[in-house]
């Protein structure tokens, strides 16, 4: 063939191809319409699989190119519409009908004893889901709350593996009763630690805020409810999955103390303030001032960091597998889990295996049983450890090891500083908590006619624990008072069961009328016994505190018994008209042990109302208006929280003298008060959910203010009496606030990018209105009327005082370098009078975000979390700020005559604190946290298939990889978030994670 005739048989072959193609390839065109005729504009088009698509035009029209149009098949999706695929089947013209997305109004809420569409809702509920759980890796559920919805504010106490945090809903209620939210798993109560459930476990929360929503929960929830729903089988072949994670834990910064060369110039400047220092000979006053072993380190350049020492890259790591599937009668879910976190401080970490189970089976058409099982054993190292305090007080130039690798015990030949390495040798401190948990939900459910069941719900609940702690000879405390080593030993059990008998009854009539009713009586009882021993003496160190009765003293024993019960009768009302007039009452009477008889019984109603407004005829046409409802809700909610036998009164033993012997004796500890009675809050809220642009916006406003009257606390009694308080009911407390939440769908693309939003916003002010005796203040406690329920009652430091400063006719006469305080009444004197309330721990206002980016099979997540406004005491500025000389400082600006600052006062020698030194350690609490990012890639499904697998994803995740506030960037600390205080205690971290979740 020559070149010509290669040429034509070239072009003839690319022709063909061409035309091919072209009979692949066809382009189809169409129209999409909603339900009632009119074009939808911006509907996307795509090819699934493919990559080509487009989007409606004004007219609803589209036109595409489609590949293979015989087997193409067409994707229509659009904000507020079902999804929805069509064959082309080599058509060219396709027109089709969306219908609109109810999943919204028609996705189901758990509330309080059943669930109920979330249209029909009357009370303030707020859902976080199981997406949300794992967006942030945490070590409890509470953790998970952070940020995530409104009105919960949820605070770290500390860094600690296994530290849980506190948690409030809409604010503090109680000055001296309990504080924190019931917790609901399954249907059934729960007490104690949520370290024994394991996040992963965790279908679904729904918090209960306002009085509607918790009073069906009566006394128990008082200060709000969080219903958690366990992962439950479902209608499928059995699925396995796998998810596993570890991550490397670093100490987001240090204390910010004195190197060697910085501590040695503020001791000498100590002794300058006290005239004991020659700068005109040095080295001579050097060798005064310092002791051989400092004064060694001072010639050598020695600068000890003794926190890094300390400090090590620590580890959390997380594995679950379960299994999932069932059939239209039986529905089965197993896992099993193990968790860790090893602490940045070698002697501190969280363990924790859980299991599990779940089973619902229906017996006939009926009858329905189910059983849940969650089942956890714990071990958690150091808890009462703190490492951080301890090596924060050495001093720089001082050194840990001698010149043959050992450690010194006394490194600077001060008893007050023992070395804090010594606690990481091995057997001189050791530390367990170890836990075991049985958490069960039984039920049984009968329809005893269409409409009407009966529901019998069973949670028997059991809980052990052993403590241990044991202290060498040679341990860190015990160096500093010395003596021999000592050992603890606590166990305890606690029994716990529930019983709820449930009658639920639904009905609609003539298709605009449905009545929901619900019947409650539950008996709940909890009893739990300990005991426990100390002893001093452990000849041999190797038994620890497994053998305390050869010790050779016994300094402690005790033990103790609390019982108490709670019967309850309840019935809640529901009833809707036309889908647009919603009413619920509620109605719970509550009886406690705790309470003498003739107190015993609380009663708490409420009562709620709902219009759903956009299904009125002038809105039902809004093509803007998805959903909109207006909700209100009044009524009362109870606190026991007293602890059992509190009415009772109590006696102490106190040992005396009779006859020349010592003998023992009892005497009243606490008096008894018959008539104490529940704390009562009355609650009232009203809120706005809506939905607009077929829901591609939705959220939640809500206003709500509480009062909480007959407040349990100590009434103060003169000393005459030979007490100082009987508990009361007296006081009253208010907490008014905002919230509001928001969820927006930014960029919604099925084969391309996506962009979602949610945010929050939360506002509480509480405020104390009555105190006992009709008193304006507590002091001692920090209780003003008129003011939040905590506060901060301080002197105000207003500077230092510096020289050529005229005093102003004071009572004394301050020095240069000394702290000024304010003379808030003007008497030209400083005494107790003087303090003022300098601020709250309260912040102005609290938020949260979560950002949601996907392309194709990449996601990526931010969230954030803040709290503006608001103060914080430091316990660093106020206990590593002595500017003493014997130990350690923070890393200050001090005043000295030639540094003439207003920041910090002049080192003393002859002052173990500064004078008025707490007025130092308050601060500007705002912050702003990056609580978690994550960036995850999902295998293609094609890829995932030729593995025999349904899905595989891969993530990385940074865990708190920042902080802005003015505590850290400004006053050189590490995080402000704590409850009131910023202890010294296990740093703050940040975590680079690597996990894998897999589907078969």
């Amino acid at each position: 063939m020559n070149r010509i005739s290669r040429l034509c048989f070239a072009a003839l072959c690319l022709l063909l191809c061409h035309q091919l193609a072209q009979a692949q390839s066809k382009q189809v065109e169409g129209n999409v319409l909603a339900k009632d005729k009119s074009p939808l504009v911006g509907v996307t088009v795509a090819v699934k699989g493919g990559t080509s698509g487009t989007q409606t035009d004004a007219n609803g029209h589209f036109k595409l190119q489609v590949p293979n149009a015989s087997g193409a098949v067409l994707v229509f999706s659009f904000i507020g519409y079902t999804r929805h695929e069509e064959p082309v089947t080599g058509r060219g013209v396709i027109s089709i009908v969306l219908e609109e997305d109810q999943k919204k109004l028609e996705e189901i809420v758990v509330v309080g004893y059943g669930q109920q569409k979330k249209k029909d809702v009357t009370g303030s509920i707020a859902s976080v889901s199981s997406k949300a759980i794992q967006e942030v890796p945490v070590t409890n559920a509470q953790q998970a709350l952070q940020g995530r919805t409104p009105g919960v504010d949820v605070v770290s106490n500390s860094a600690k593996p296994g530290d849980e945090p506190t948690v409030r809903i809409r604010g503090t209620r109680s000055l001296s009763a309990g504080n924190d939210p019931l917790y609901v798993i399954d249907g059934i109560p729960y007490s104690g630690s949520l370290n024994d459930i394991g996040p992963g476990t965790i279908q679904s929360m729904e918090i209960l805020k306002d009085a509607s929503a918790t009073a069906i929960y009566g006394s128990r929830g008082a200060n709000g409810v969080v219903l958690i729903t366990t992962t439950r089988g479902k209608t499928s072949r059995p699925v396995v999955t796998y998810s596993g994670s570890y991550g490397m834990v670093k100490n987001l910064g240090q204390t910010d103390l004195m190197n060697g060369a910085q501590f040695a110039e503020m001791r000498r400047e100590a002794y300058r303030t006290i005239g004991r220092y020659n700068d005109n000979n040095r080295d001579s006053s050097d060798k005064a001032i310092f002791v051989p072993q400092e004064y060694a380190g001072i010639q050598k350049g020695t600068s000890t960091d003794w926190q890094k020492l300390l400090l090590s890259t620590g580890y959390q790591t997380n594995h679950s597998i379960g299994v999932n599937g069932g059939t239209e009668k039986t529905k089965y879910a197993v896992g099993l889990g193990y968790f860790k976190d090893q602490g940045v401080l070698k002697l501190q970490s969280y363990e924790r295996y859980n299991i599990n189970i779940s089973l619902d089976q229906m017996i006939g058409s009926r009858v329905k049983v189910g059983a849940t099982m969650l089942a956890s054993y714990s071990n958690r190292k150091g808890e009462t450890y703190n490492g951080i305090n301890n090596a924060i007080r050495m001093l720089p130039i001082s050194s840990p090891y001698d010149d043959n690798g050992n450690l010194i015990t006394f490194p600077n030949n001060d008893s007050n500083l023992p070395n804090p390495l010594l606690d990481y040798e091995n057997g001189n401190r050791v530390e367990n908590r170890k836990r075991f948990r049985l958490f069960t939900s039984l039920y049984g459910e009968v329809e005893i006619i269409d409409g009407l069941k009966y529901r019998l719900n069973v949670g028997p609940d059991i809980s052990q624990f052993n403590y241990g702690r044991f202290q060498g000879k040679n341990n860190f405390d015990l160096l500093i008072g010395g003596g021999d080593a000592t050992a603890s030993k606590t166990s305890g059990e606690t029994i716990a069961y529930t019983v709820e008998n449930v009658v639920t009854y639904n009905k609609t009539f003539n298709k605009k009328h449905n009545i929901g009713f619900t019947g409650l009586y539950s008996v709940q009882r909890q009893r739990g016994d300990s005991s426990t021993a100390n002893v001093r003496g452990v000849m041999v160190e190797a038994q620890e505190y497994y053998n305390l009765g050869q010790a050779m003293n016994v300094t402690g024993v005790g033990s103790s018994l609390g019982t108490w019960t709670i019967l309850s009768y309840m019935g809640r009302l529901n009833y809707g008209y036309d889908d647009r007039y919603l009413v619920t009452l509620t109605m719970r009477a509550d009886g406690s042990s705790r309470f003498a008889p003739g107190q015993k019984w609380g009663y708490f109603p409420s009562i709620a109302a709902a219009w759903n407004m956009s299904n009125e005829q002038f809105l039902k046409s809004s093509r803007n208006v998805s959903h909109l409802k207006l909700r209100a809700s009044f009524g009362r909610i109870g606190n026991t929280g007293i602890d059992p036998y509190a009415t009772q009164g109590l006696l102490a033993r106190i040992p005396y003298s009779f006859g020349g012997k010592g003998v023992l004796g009892y005497t009243p500890q606490m008096l008894r008060n018959p008539n104490l009675t529940w704390e009562t809050t009355t609650s009232f809220d009203a809120g706005l959910d809506f939905g607009f642009f077929k829901d591609r916006l939705t959220g939640t406003i809500d206003f709500y203010k509480q009062k909480t009257t007959d407040l349990l606390m100590p009434f103060l009694l003169p000393y005459s009496n030979g007490f100082n308080s009987v508990l009361q009911n007296v006081g009253a407390t208010s907490n008014t606030g905002w919230e509001a939440a928001l969820t927006g769908i930014i960029i919604d693309n099925p084969n391309g990018f996506n962009w979602s939003m949610d945010v929050n916003f939360s506002r509480n002010r509480s405020k104390i209105l009555e105190l006992m005796g009709g008193k304006k203040e507590d002091i001692g406690n920090g209780w003003f009327v008129g003011q939040p329920t905590y506060v901060y009652y301080d002197y105000n430091k207003i500077g230092i005082w510096q020289t050529g400063d005229k005093y102003d006719g004071l009572n004394y006469k301050p020095k240069p370098g000394e702290i000024k305080v304010e003379d808030t009444n003007g008497d030209k004197k400083i005494d107790a009078s003087d303090r003022k309330i300098l601020g709250t721990p309260q912040p102005d206002w609290t938020a949260g975000m979560t950002q949601r980016l996907s392309y194709k099979n990449f996601e990526l997540s931010v969230v954030a979390f803040a709290r503006i406004g608001g103060m914080v005491k430091s316990d660093f500025y106020q206990n590593t700020n002595t500017l003493f000389g014997r130990f350690n400082n923070l890393n200050i600006n001090y005043w000295t005559p030639s540094n003439p600052t207003n920041d910090f006062p002049r080192p003393n020698a002859n002052q173990e604190r500064p004078v008025n030194y707490q007025s130092l350690s308050y601060f500007d609490g705002s912050f702003f946290k990056i609580r978690n990012i994550s960036l995850s890639y999902a295998l293609p499904e094609a890829t995932v298939k030729r593995m025999q697998m349904q899905g595989l994803r891969f993530n990385v995740s940074v865990k708190q990889p920042l902080i802005l506030a003015p505590y850290r960037q400004k006053y050189k600390g590490v995080d402000p978030e704590d409850v009131n205080v910023i202890g010294i205690d296990a740093p703050a971290t940040w975590m680079l994670q690597f996990g894998v979740n897999a589907r078969f």
